[in-house]
């Protein structure tokens, strides 16, 4: 049975952040709500998952969220909802959506005291349970109970300045994971990155279960490589210190479940000197015939940039701020049909 379950996004890339959870999702088995179903003010997505433990493993994939919530009632049934959650006896916490030290006003008094009432107790430092109010578009409130919260301070321990190897260009590690997760990157999935630099991209799909390829022509960002998947305990199946639009792994023609790669734009010294986009374009479509039907291509690239040819096709293009003065498209290629290629899709895009 399917569960209507929602999250709450967060608005520093409010665009990926969805995009990534609608990805996540479908990993999962978890399918979109029409838009006109959950109209919250606060910047929520809802999706339809299935069985009790999907909310924690949706939580568990995020990075570009904060909590996974359930709505146990709106307008007049928020109350009675607050008073039915108390006879369990847990100590809670009631606040407001959007405004976490929000934990005064009339309505949340209000549920408060039907939470006490029925058994229940307040806790607002270490509760057993949290509750949030919100309201919708028409101005109507919902009682939300927390049933899984993002882990973002696990994302945060693994910012670069905290690795073990460290180079500025890398992607932080929230973009990462909204990019392993785009990528649809499933447990035991075979992922690689043709560009790999620190690994920033294979650590975050190593973390979310999947088997590692990578390549970079430079040694000591596969050295360091390994010492950052290591720090955070994932080891890659096949990494390859050469130029990858020739070298191969030890299994010739092995196929990949998805491509995630961050390639060397305006970065010539990591190029060995020929053209980044040159590069991208000699290489990328040798490893794109090896993705499996549908699986995808997800590239950080400039925008304006198409370095893979059809049957691949655009199915989402992100721009986002990555640094101070760097601005790259999340970009998704899923292979459309061809009369040369009869490798279609099986699974529509998030």
């Amino acid at each position: 049975m399917m569960a209507r379950t929602y999250v709450e996004l967060s608005q520093e890339s409010l665009a990926l952040a969805t995009a990534e959870a609608l990805a996540a999702a479908e990993v999962i088995g978890g399918r979109r709500v029409p838009e006109s179903e959950t109209e919250f003010e606060a910047p929520m997505l809802a999706v339809d998952l299935p069985g009790p433990e999907a909310p924690a493993r949706w939580a568990g994939r995020l990075a570009l969220a904060r909590r996974c919530l359930v709505d146990l009632g709106s307008g007049d049934e928020v109350a009675p909802a607050a008073a039915r959650a108390g006879t369990r006896r847990d100590s809670a916490s009631f606040r407001r959506l959007g405004h976490p030290s929000a934990a005064d006003g009339p309505l949340v008094r209000e549920l408060g005291t039907a939470y006490k009432e029925a058994g229940g107790t307040i806790d607002l430092e270490q509760p057993r349970r949290r509750f949030w109010i919100a309201s919708d578009r028409r101005g109507v409130f919902h009682l939300l109970e927390e049933v899984s919260a993002v882990d973002r301070a696990a994302v945060a321990h693994r910012r670069m300045p905290q690795m073990p190897f460290q180079r500025p260009v890398s992607l932080p590690p929230r973009l990462a994971r909204g990019a392993a997760n785009l990528a649809r990157v499933a447990p035991g999935g075979r992922v690689l990155d043709p560009f790999l630099g620190t690994g920033a991209l294979l650590l975050e799909a190593g973390l979310l279960g999947a088997r590692l390829y990578g390549i970079d022509r430079d040694a000591t960002m596969v050295r360091g490589a390994i010492r950052n998947l290591e720090f955070v305990g994932v080891t890659a199946e096949e990494l390859l210190v050469g130029d990858a639009g020739a070298v191969e792994f030890s299994v010739p023609s092995i196929s990949f479940d998805a491509i995630l790669t961050d390639p060397p734009y305006g970065r010539s010294s990591s190029t060995g000197g020929e053209g980044a986009d040159a590069l991208v374009r000699r290489v990328l479509p040798r490893w794109a015939d090896r993705v499996v039907p549908g699986g995808r291509v997800v590239l950080v690239v400039p925008s304006g940039s198409a370095p893979i040819p059809g049957p691949w096709e655009l199915r989402t293009a992100v721009p986002v701020r990555v640094h101070r003065s760097l601005t790259r498209e999340f970009r998704v290629y899923e292979r459309g049909p061809s009369p040369h290629d009869e490798r279609g899709l099986s699974r529509s895009s998030g």
